[in-house]
Protein backbone atom coordinates (compact mmCIF):
# COMPACT_ATOMS: atom_id res chain seq x y z
CA UNK A 1 0.00 0.00 0.00
CA UNK A 2 1.74 3.47 -1.14
CA UNK A 3 1.28 5.17 2.65
CA UNK A 4 4.44 7.07 2.91
CA UNK A 5 6.10 8.59 5.78
CA UNK A 6 8.76 11.29 6.46
CA UNK A 7 12.35 9.72 6.91
CA UNK A 8 14.22 10.18 10.41
CA UNK A 9 17.90 11.41 9.64
CA UNK A 10 20.07 8.51 10.00
CA UNK A 11 22.98 10.57 12.35
CA UNK A 12 26.13 8.81 12.98
CA UNK A 13 27.58 8.08 16.21
CA UNK A 14 31.11 10.14 16.51
CA UNK A 15 34.16 8.41 18.23
CA UNK A 16 36.69 9.42 20.88
CA UNK A 17 39.36 7.37 22.36
CA UNK A 18 38.28 3.93 20.74
CA UNK A 19 34.90 4.86 22.57
CA UNK A 20 31.29 5.24 20.79
CA UNK A 21 28.88 7.53 22.42
CA UNK A 22 25.73 6.93 21.48
CA UNK A 23 23.81 9.81 20.40
CA UNK A 24 19.33 9.65 21.57
CA UNK A 25 16.97 11.05 19.03
CA UNK A 26 13.97 12.54 20.27
CA UNK A 27 10.71 11.65 18.08
CA UNK A 28 7.59 13.51 18.31
CA UNK A 29 5.18 11.25 19.84
CA UNK A 30 2.28 11.76 17.45
CA UNK A 31 4.36 10.86 14.45
CA UNK A 32 5.83 7.61 15.87
CA UNK A 33 1.49 6.67 16.35
CA UNK A 34 1.07 7.73 12.82
CA UNK A 35 4.25 6.04 11.64
CA UNK A 36 3.27 2.67 13.63
CA UNK A 37 -0.28 2.84 12.57
CA UNK A 38 0.52 3.08 8.96
CA UNK A 39 2.73 0.33 9.49
CA UNK A 40 0.47 -1.99 10.73
CA UNK A 41 -2.47 -0.74 8.28
CA UNK A 42 0.12 -1.75 5.69
CA UNK A 43 0.48 -5.28 7.12
CA UNK A 44 -3.05 -6.23 7.92
CA UNK A 45 -4.46 -5.13 4.27
CA UNK A 46 -1.87 -7.56 2.50
CA UNK A 47 -3.76 -10.75 4.23
CA UNK A 48 -6.48 -9.36 2.12
CA UNK A 49 -7.47 -10.76 -1.89
CA UNK A 50 -10.29 -10.33 -3.69
CA UNK A 51 -10.58 -14.28 -3.81
CA UNK A 52 -11.03 -14.19 0.16
CA UNK A 53 -15.13 -16.21 0.15
CA UNK A 54 -14.44 -17.97 -2.89
CA UNK A 55 -14.37 -21.30 -0.97
CA UNK A 56 -15.74 -19.95 2.49
CA UNK A 57 -18.74 -18.36 0.95
CA UNK A 58 -18.94 -19.10 -2.75
CA UNK A 59 -22.39 -16.81 -3.42
CA UNK A 60 -20.78 -13.91 -1.70
CA UNK A 61 -20.69 -11.69 -5.24
CA UNK A 62 -23.80 -12.95 -5.85
CA UNK A 63 -25.50 -11.91 -2.83
CA UNK A 64 -23.89 -8.45 -2.97
CA UNK A 65 -24.92 -8.15 -5.95
CA UNK A 66 -29.00 -8.35 -5.64
CA UNK A 67 -29.07 -7.05 -2.61
CA UNK A 68 -27.17 -3.42 -3.77
CA UNK A 69 -28.63 -3.83 -6.86
CA UNK A 70 -32.92 -4.16 -5.11
CA UNK A 71 -31.95 -1.53 -2.74
CA UNK A 72 -30.76 1.11 -5.02
CA UNK A 73 -34.15 0.57 -7.64
CA UNK A 74 -36.04 0.30 -4.26
CA UNK A 75 -34.46 3.74 -2.84
CA UNK A 76 -32.73 6.13 -5.35
CA UNK A 77 -31.08 7.84 -2.26
CA UNK A 78 -29.18 4.47 -1.35
CA UNK A 79 -25.94 4.75 -3.50
CA UNK A 80 -24.95 8.89 -2.25
CA UNK A 81 -26.16 7.21 2.02
CA UNK A 82 -23.61 4.25 1.12
CA UNK A 83 -20.57 6.21 -0.10
CA UNK A 84 -20.70 8.31 2.61
CA UNK A 85 -20.92 6.02 5.17
CA UNK A 86 -18.24 4.08 3.96
CA UNK A 87 -16.30 7.38 3.67
CA UNK A 88 -17.33 7.86 7.84
CA UNK A 89 -16.06 4.67 8.59
CA UNK A 90 -12.89 4.44 6.75
CA UNK A 91 -11.85 7.90 8.08
CA UNK A 92 -11.92 7.04 11.56
CA UNK A 93 -9.22 4.90 12.69
CA UNK A 94 -10.27 2.31 9.57
CA UNK A 95 -12.11 0.31 7.72
CA UNK A 96 -13.79 -1.38 10.02
CA UNK A 97 -17.29 -1.18 10.52
CA UNK A 98 -17.25 1.20 13.65
CA UNK A 99 -19.48 3.52 12.46
CA UNK A 100 -22.01 0.90 12.09
CA UNK A 101 -22.10 -0.09 16.24
CA UNK A 102 -25.35 1.39 17.74
CA UNK A 103 -24.93 3.44 21.15
CA UNK A 104 -25.25 1.86 24.75
CA UNK A 105 -25.60 3.25 27.97
CA UNK A 106 -21.79 2.85 28.50
CA UNK A 107 -20.55 4.06 25.65
CA UNK A 108 -21.35 6.56 22.66
CA UNK A 109 -20.67 5.10 19.24
CA UNK A 110 -19.22 6.98 16.08
CA UNK A 111 -22.98 6.62 14.86
CA UNK A 112 -24.18 8.86 17.31
CA UNK A 113 -21.38 11.69 17.25
CA UNK A 114 -22.83 14.83 15.87
CA UNK A 115 -21.15 15.22 12.36
CA UNK A 116 -23.09 11.58 12.01
CA UNK A 117 -26.39 12.17 13.01
CA UNK A 118 -26.76 13.18 9.12
CA UNK A 119 -25.79 10.30 7.70
CA UNK A 120 -29.10 8.55 5.55
CA UNK A 121 -30.61 5.55 6.99
CA UNK A 122 -30.23 3.93 3.62
CA UNK A 123 -26.76 3.35 3.83
CA UNK A 124 -26.65 1.28 6.80
CA UNK A 125 -29.91 -0.60 5.89
CA UNK A 126 -28.47 -2.19 2.56
CA UNK A 127 -25.63 -3.03 5.16
CA UNK A 128 -28.33 -4.74 7.28
CA UNK A 129 -29.87 -6.37 4.39
CA UNK A 130 -26.92 -7.88 2.98
CA UNK A 131 -25.50 -9.63 5.87
CA UNK A 132 -29.21 -11.00 6.64
CA UNK A 133 -28.90 -12.53 3.35
CA UNK A 134 -25.54 -13.58 4.10
CA UNK A 135 -25.84 -15.19 7.49
CA UNK A 136 -28.49 -17.35 6.38
CA UNK A 137 -26.14 -18.65 3.17
CA UNK A 138 -23.01 -18.64 4.98
CA UNK A 139 -23.61 -17.77 9.14
CA UNK A 140 -20.70 -16.42 10.79
CA UNK A 141 -18.30 -15.66 7.45
CA UNK A 142 -18.65 -12.73 6.14
CA UNK A 143 -17.58 -9.26 7.89
CA UNK A 144 -19.38 -5.94 7.87
CA UNK A 145 -16.79 -4.03 7.10
CA UNK A 146 -16.09 -6.66 3.99
CA UNK A 147 -20.01 -6.08 3.34
CA UNK A 148 -19.47 -1.95 3.61
CA UNK A 149 -16.93 -1.87 1.32
CA UNK A 150 -18.33 -3.66 -1.52
CA UNK A 151 -21.58 -2.29 -1.35
CA UNK A 152 -20.29 0.83 -1.93
CA UNK A 153 -18.15 -0.21 -4.97
CA UNK A 154 -21.66 -2.10 -6.45
CA UNK A 155 -23.45 0.89 -6.34
CA UNK A 156 -20.89 3.38 -7.64
CA UNK A 157 -20.55 1.38 -10.55
CA UNK A 158 -23.97 1.06 -10.74
CA UNK A 159 -24.25 4.73 -10.96
CA UNK A 160 -21.91 4.82 -13.88
CA UNK A 161 -19.09 5.27 -12.10
CA UNK A 162 -15.30 3.44 -12.19
CA UNK A 163 -15.36 -0.10 -11.68
CA UNK A 164 -12.71 -1.04 -8.27
CA UNK A 165 -11.06 -3.69 -6.78
CA UNK A 166 -12.18 -4.36 -3.14
CA UNK A 167 -9.86 -6.62 -1.95
CA UNK A 168 -11.82 -9.00 1.34
CA UNK A 169 -10.93 -10.30 4.32
CA UNK A 170 -11.48 -7.28 6.76
CA UNK A 171 -12.50 -7.95 10.34
CA UNK A 172 -14.71 -5.87 12.21
CA UNK A 173 -13.31 -3.47 14.86
CA UNK A 174 -13.78 -3.50 18.41
CA UNK A 175 -14.32 0.08 19.40
CA UNK A 176 -16.47 2.93 18.34
CA UNK A 177 -16.73 6.25 19.82
CA UNK A 178 -18.20 9.26 19.15
CA UNK A 179 -15.64 11.03 20.60
CA UNK A 180 -13.22 9.84 17.44
CA UNK A 181 -15.30 10.89 14.69
CA UNK A 182 -16.05 14.50 16.04
CA UNK A 183 -11.86 14.98 16.00
CA UNK A 184 -11.15 13.08 12.97
CA UNK A 185 -13.75 13.60 10.87
CA UNK A 186 -13.24 16.58 8.19
CA UNK A 187 -16.24 19.14 8.99
CA UNK A 188 -17.35 21.52 5.20
CA UNK A 189 -16.64 24.38 7.48
CA UNK A 190 -13.60 23.77 7.95
CA UNK A 191 -10.39 25.82 6.12
CA UNK A 192 -8.79 23.93 3.18
CA UNK A 193 -5.72 23.70 5.49
CA UNK A 194 -7.33 22.33 7.78
CA UNK A 195 -9.03 19.40 5.43
CA UNK A 196 -6.04 19.27 3.91
CA UNK A 197 -3.97 18.17 6.93
CA UNK A 198 -6.60 15.83 7.84
CA UNK A 199 -6.10 13.46 4.64
CA UNK A 200 -2.02 13.95 4.73
CA UNK A 201 -2.35 12.77 8.46
CA UNK A 202 -3.81 9.02 6.82
CA UNK A 203 -1.53 9.06 3.97
CA UNK A 204 -3.38 10.79 1.03
CA UNK A 205 -2.24 13.84 -1.44
CA UNK A 206 -3.71 16.47 -2.03
CA UNK A 207 -4.67 15.28 -5.56
CA UNK A 208 -6.15 11.98 -4.04
CA UNK A 209 -8.30 14.09 -1.72
CA UNK A 210 -9.50 16.31 -4.49
CA UNK A 211 -10.50 13.16 -6.04
CA UNK A 212 -12.36 11.83 -3.28
CA UNK A 213 -14.61 14.44 -2.94
CA UNK A 214 -16.11 13.87 -6.19
CA UNK A 215 -18.21 11.72 -4.59
CA UNK A 216 -20.00 14.50 -4.27
CA UNK A 217 -21.38 13.92 -7.57
CA UNK A 218 -23.80 11.81 -6.15
CA UNK A 219 -26.33 12.25 -2.78
CA UNK A 220 -27.30 15.30 -1.13
CA UNK A 221 -26.85 17.12 2.24
CA UNK A 222 -28.79 18.72 5.39
CA UNK A 223 -29.99 22.27 4.69
CA UNK A 224 -28.76 23.03 8.46
CA UNK A 225 -25.37 22.04 7.04
CA UNK A 226 -25.17 25.19 4.82
CA UNK A 227 -28.28 27.60 6.88
CA UNK A 228 -25.04 30.19 7.79
CA UNK A 229 -24.26 30.02 4.35
CA UNK A 230 -27.77 30.96 2.88
CA UNK A 231 -29.37 32.92 5.39
CA UNK A 232 -28.02 36.23 7.02
CA UNK A 233 -24.73 35.33 5.81
CA UNK A 234 -23.47 38.85 6.68
CA UNK A 235 -24.17 42.56 6.94
CA UNK A 236 -23.58 42.80 3.09
CA UNK A 237 -24.96 40.02 2.04
CA UNK A 238 -27.79 37.05 2.47
CA UNK A 239 -26.01 34.42 1.30
CA UNK A 240 -22.03 33.59 0.88
CA UNK A 241 -20.52 35.17 -2.46
CA UNK A 242 -18.55 32.69 -3.42
CA UNK A 243 -22.42 30.79 -4.72
CA UNK A 244 -24.02 31.78 -8.43
CA UNK A 245 -26.48 34.34 -7.41
CA UNK A 246 -29.30 32.55 -8.76
CA UNK A 247 -28.31 28.97 -7.38
CA UNK A 248 -28.27 30.49 -4.03
CA UNK A 249 -31.63 32.12 -4.40
CA UNK A 250 -32.83 28.31 -5.24
CA UNK A 251 -31.60 27.57 -1.93
CA UNK A 252 -32.91 29.69 0.21
CA UNK A 253 -36.24 28.64 -1.07
CA UNK A 254 -35.65 24.76 -0.95
CA UNK A 255 -34.10 25.20 2.88
CA UNK A 256 -36.84 27.58 3.87
CA UNK A 257 -38.44 25.28 6.14
CA UNK A 258 -35.18 23.59 7.10
CA UNK A 259 -35.84 24.48 11.07
CA UNK A 260 -39.44 22.42 10.91
CA UNK A 261 -37.95 19.74 8.88
CA UNK A 262 -34.36 19.03 10.15
CA UNK A 263 -34.59 16.37 7.09
CA UNK A 264 -34.48 18.66 4.54
CA UNK A 265 -32.09 18.24 1.94
CA UNK A 266 -30.76 19.64 -1.41
CA UNK A 267 -28.97 17.38 -4.38
CA UNK A 268 -24.62 17.96 -3.75
CA UNK A 269 -24.34 17.96 -7.99
CA UNK A 270 -27.79 20.01 -9.42
CA UNK A 271 -26.87 19.32 -12.75
CA UNK A 272 -26.68 15.31 -12.76
CA UNK A 273 -28.00 14.31 -9.08
CA UNK A 274 -28.31 10.83 -10.17
CA UNK A 275 -25.13 10.07 -12.40
CA UNK A 276 -21.89 9.37 -10.88
CA UNK A 277 -19.61 11.87 -13.26
CA UNK A 278 -17.41 14.57 -13.01
CA UNK A 279 -20.36 17.08 -13.11
CA UNK A 280 -19.57 18.44 -9.70
CA UNK A 281 -16.12 20.09 -11.13
CA UNK A 282 -17.66 20.99 -13.97
CA UNK A 283 -20.20 23.06 -11.15
CA UNK A 284 -17.83 23.94 -8.95
CA UNK A 285 -16.18 27.13 -11.16
CA UNK A 286 -19.53 28.56 -11.75
CA UNK A 287 -20.70 29.27 -7.89
CA UNK A 288 -22.49 25.61 -7.86
CA UNK A 289 -20.88 23.61 -4.79
CA UNK A 290 -23.52 22.87 -2.53
CA UNK A 291 -20.92 22.89 0.65
CA UNK A 292 -18.48 25.62 1.52
CA UNK A 293 -15.07 23.15 1.22
CA UNK A 294 -17.01 22.28 -2.21
CA UNK A 295 -16.52 25.54 -3.36
CA UNK A 296 -13.37 26.20 -1.67
CA UNK A 297 -12.01 23.74 -3.76
CA UNK A 298 -11.86 25.89 -6.93
CA UNK A 299 -10.62 28.89 -4.90
CA UNK A 300 -7.47 27.41 -3.23
CA UNK A 301 -4.06 26.99 -5.39
CA UNK A 302 -3.15 23.64 -4.35
CA UNK A 303 -6.60 22.05 -5.20
CA UNK A 304 -8.00 24.12 -7.99
CA UNK A 305 -5.52 22.32 -10.75
CA UNK A 306 -7.39 19.02 -9.84
CA UNK A 307 -10.58 20.18 -10.28
CA UNK A 308 -9.84 22.02 -13.80
CA UNK A 309 -8.43 18.68 -14.50
CA UNK A 310 -11.59 16.28 -13.68
CA UNK A 311 -13.73 19.02 -14.92
CA UNK A 312 -12.28 18.64 -18.14
CA UNK A 313 -11.56 14.75 -18.04
CA UNK A 314 -14.08 12.17 -16.58
CA UNK A 315 -11.48 9.50 -17.63
CA UNK A 316 -8.98 10.97 -15.06
CA UNK A 317 -11.22 11.62 -12.30
CA UNK A 318 -12.63 7.70 -13.28
CA UNK A 319 -9.23 6.77 -12.91
CA UNK A 320 -7.84 8.62 -9.67
CA UNK A 321 -11.04 8.33 -7.76
CA UNK A 322 -10.92 4.36 -8.74
CA UNK A 323 -7.21 4.31 -7.43
CA UNK A 324 -7.93 6.52 -4.30
CA UNK A 325 -11.24 4.66 -3.19
CA UNK A 326 -9.34 1.36 -3.54
CA UNK A 327 -6.48 2.79 -1.18
CA UNK A 328 -8.71 3.88 1.28
CA UNK A 329 -10.49 0.38 1.86
CA UNK A 330 -7.39 -0.88 2.70
CA UNK A 331 -6.80 1.81 5.40
CA UNK A 332 -6.57 0.68 9.08
CA UNK A 333 -8.06 -2.34 7.88
CA UNK A 334 -8.52 -5.30 11.12
CA UNK A 335 -6.80 -8.56 11.15
CA UNK A 336 -6.87 -11.92 13.77
CA UNK A 337 -7.45 -10.41 17.03
CA UNK A 338 -7.22 -7.05 16.38
CA UNK A 339 -10.92 -7.77 15.31
CA UNK A 340 -14.54 -10.41 14.93
CA UNK A 341 -16.89 -11.41 11.90
CA UNK A 342 -19.63 -10.02 13.85
CA UNK A 343 -23.16 -11.64 14.26
CA UNK A 344 -25.12 -8.48 14.01
CA UNK A 345 -23.98 -5.42 12.33
CA UNK A 346 -24.74 -3.14 14.50
CA UNK A 347 -23.23 -4.74 18.16
CA UNK A 348 -20.29 -6.25 19.40
CA UNK A 349 -20.03 -10.06 19.85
Amino acid sequence: MPFTSTPVSSLSPTSSSNRSSAMAVRVNPSILILCISLLLSTSHSQQLTTSFYHKSCPRFEQIMQDTTTNKQIASPTTAGAALRLFFHDCLVDGCDASVLISSTPFNKAERDADINLSLPGDGFDVVVRAKTALELTCPGVVSCSDILAVATRNIVTMMGGPFYNVKLGRRDGLVSRASRAENILPKPTMSMNRIIKIFKSIGFSVQEMVALTGAHTIGFSHCSMISSDIYNYSRTSQFDPSYNPRYAAGLRNACADYRKNPSLSVFNDIMTPRDFDNSYYKNLPKGLGVLRSDRALVMDRRTRPFVELYARDQKAFFEAFGRAIEKLSLYGVKSGRSGEIRRRCDSFN
